[in-house]
């Protein structure tokens, strides 16, 4: 009797904060000017964001926003459909895993269009080429996630196999390390290979622990790896909030393409305090060389064709899933045309 009151009080008090969230999400943010940013992870690879927030351009365009950073896509996206965030910045492959839901979240905005990561590896290699990889380890990140579906897919497409029988030249694609745990994961174990954003791929190299070969992102081609994403309604609602916020990102890219990697660093210190000048210029001008930010935030057809074959044949492929989610449905061009202009 009293293990079943015990379940009986437990069930009650979590229904009423089941509740309770739910009158807070449904109330959402009541003021438009403010804006609840959500992105996937901090990473310098988001630097035009960092940029337009810290040289003072959202409040430029009337805006108040305050930025808090998730585990992955799926939680970013998690906060988007709960009402606990106004627009994400997330792999869009989270919109795809999403259709059907009454409010679609839509892409508005593209800040990423290539990997952002590289090739590291144990030893010094000149001309390198994905052939290397047969029989060997390489950690590419967290299953189910865009770095690691990535990955799979220019492997595939090189015409390697996945797989542990290194004797028959299977490449072994470990995608059971998260994100921050690549570098050290890498370092403590036999992997011969890893995939690394900057500055932690460079970092590692001057510690003596790898060497920075290539970027993923010129060989998979351009695909957009990292969007600003709301609800259809949010868009609808506060359109010309969704507007100023692209606007100032936008000029946060146009600071940092135009100017010094040492003027870029400095706008980006309050949002990497633990990182130097010379990292944060390093960050910069590999970005730049590989063209890794969009120019005119604009998702285009071809690209979202090609994140859709990444998704299915890779983890669509594991799943026994189709994913067919139609560009029109997914993506919301209006707002980054009228930045293009």
């Amino acid at each position: 009797m009293k293990s079943l009151k015990k379940y009986s009080v437990f069930a009650i008090c979590f229904l009423f904060l089941f509740a309770t969230s739910l009158m807070f999400a449904a109330c959402g943010n009541t003021n438009s000017n403010k804006i609840r940013l959500n992105e996937v992870t901090h990473s310098i690879f988001y630097a035009p964001l960092y940029a337009a927030y810290n040289l003072g351009y959202f409040s430029d365009e009337g805006l108040e926003v305050t930025i808090e950073s998730a585990t992955g896509s799926d939680a970013s996206m998690t906060a988007l459909i709960s009402g606990s965030a106004d627009i994400v910045l997330i792999g869009p492959e989270q919109v795809v895993y999403a259709d059907g839901l009454k409010d679609q979240p839509k892409v508005f905005g593209q800040l990423t269009q290539r990997d952002g990561s590289f090739f590291v590896s144990r030893d010094d290699i000149t001309d390198f080429n994905l052939d290397m990889l047969k029989g060997k380890t390489i950690i590419g990140g967290r299953a189910g996630g865009l770095p690691a579906m990535t990955l799979e897919y220019i492997i595939k497409n090189a015409g390697l196999t996945i797989g542990t029988n290194s004797a028959n030249n299977e490449v072994n694609l470990r995608t059971d390390v998260s994100f921050p745990m690549i570098g050290s994961e890498f370092i403590t174990s036999k992997a011969e290979f890893c995939t690394l954003f900057e500055p932690t791929a460079t970092n590692i190299e001057k510690e003596g622990n790898g060497h920075v070969l290539t970027a993923v992102g010129q060989l998979s081609g351009e695909i957009p790896y990292t969007c600003f994403t709301a609800t259809e309604s949010y868009l609808k609602k506060n359109a010309s909030q969704a507007e100023k916020f692209l606007k100032a990102v936008y000029n946060g890219y146009k600071y940092i393409a135009t100017n010094t990697a040492n003027n870029a660093a400095k706008a980006l210190t309050k949002s990497f305090p633990s990182m130097t000048i010379e990292e944060l210029e390093i960050a910069v001008k590999q970005y730049l060389a590989i063209d890794a930010w969009s120019s005119d935030f604009i998702l285009k057809e071809e690209s979202y064709n090609r994140l859709l074959d990444i998704i299915n044949t890779t983890q669509g492929a594991k799943m026994g899933v189709t994913y067919k989610t139609a560009y029109a449905k997914a993506v919301d061009n209006s707002i980054a045309n009228l930045l293009a202009k």
